[in-house]
């Protein structure tokens, strides 16, 4: 007979860089369940001296739902040792550290206080910045195969997140309700080796990735809990994600937003 998947087992398995063993582990089938181990891991790392410096949002791409099976948003907590905070717009990454790493091209805000509530103008008003970011997402599940349930509980999948050129969000719009209309018009192109593979605009995530954002207030807010002023949060896959190989380069493009494009090495 197959054994739970909990956090204590989930964790090893992370970090050690090996995927779940179907045959000893049975599935996780519920959000309650999931929550309870992915809660589990977060004290964990906590405990060993890590800290969570904010969230990453998952599944807010709904063109990208049926490719997974998962047809809403999940959500996870973020660290200092996940986050890089990029000096420019390059950056180099070993592959070897994740699971079948995959690559999403996102949008990066942070925090100067909680929002009063879930309202777009609420959450518009808390932003200290926006930048474009990388998040590397990674699968300790074969074939990236999982229920809902098990994306959540596994970190909602985070691996890392590199984030570009930090802009103040007085620079970017002159209000929430210009801001709101810039992040849901951009659009972005995602290229590898120099060939176009994806593109998609800010209206994929959620409408826009402040009303993704808006979603994770009211996510947290529901269970009493509250974004904390300095808060990193990645808001969703701009496109699909894309499988990570040695030796690839990466690039983005931006258009309507005033961020720059992203350069990914994968280091051979």
């Amino acid at each position: 007979m197959n054994k739970p998947l909990n956090s204590e087992d989930l964790l090893a398995i992370l970090d050690e860089h090996r995927l779940v063993d179907r045959f000893e582990f049975d599935q996780i089938l519920d959000l309650p369940t999931a929550e309870v181990v992915q809660a589990g891991i977060v004290a964990a790392r906590i405990a060993r001296g890590e800290r969570q410096v904010g969230y990453k949002i998952g599944f807010t791409n709904r063109t990208i739902w049926p490719l997974y099976g998962v047809y809403e948003p999940i959500w996870g907590p973020i660290y200092d040792t996940t986050v890089i905070l990029l000096d420019g717009i390059e950056a180099e990454l070993d592959p070897t550290r994740f699971i079948l790493p995959r690559l999403e091209p996102e949008i990066v805000f942070a925090v100067r206080s909680a929002p009063a509530s879930a309202e777009l103008k609420d959450v518009a008003v808390a932003l200290d910045w926006a930048a474009h970011g990388f998040e590397i997402v990674q699968s300790p599940f074969a074939d990236w195969r999982f229920t809902a349930a098990e994306s959540f509980a596994a970190q909602s999948l985070h691996g890392a997140l590199l984030v570009g050129p930090r802009v103040p969000i007085g620079q970017m719009a002159d209000g929430p309700e210009q801001l709101a209309g810039l992040l849901s018009r951009f659009s972005i192109e995602l290229s590898q080796d120099g060939e176009l593979v994806a593109s998609g605009r800010g209206s994929d995530v959620l409408d826009s990735p402040l009303h993704a954002l808006s979603h994770l207030v009211r996510q947290l807010g529901n269970r009493a809990l509250a974004l904390n002023p300095g808060d990193i949060i990645t808001t969703g896959a701009l496109t699909d994600a894309q499988p990570l190989a040695s030796g690839q380069q990466w690039h983005t493009r931006l258009e309507g937003l005033g961020l720059a494009g992203l350069t990914l090495k994968v280091a051979s």
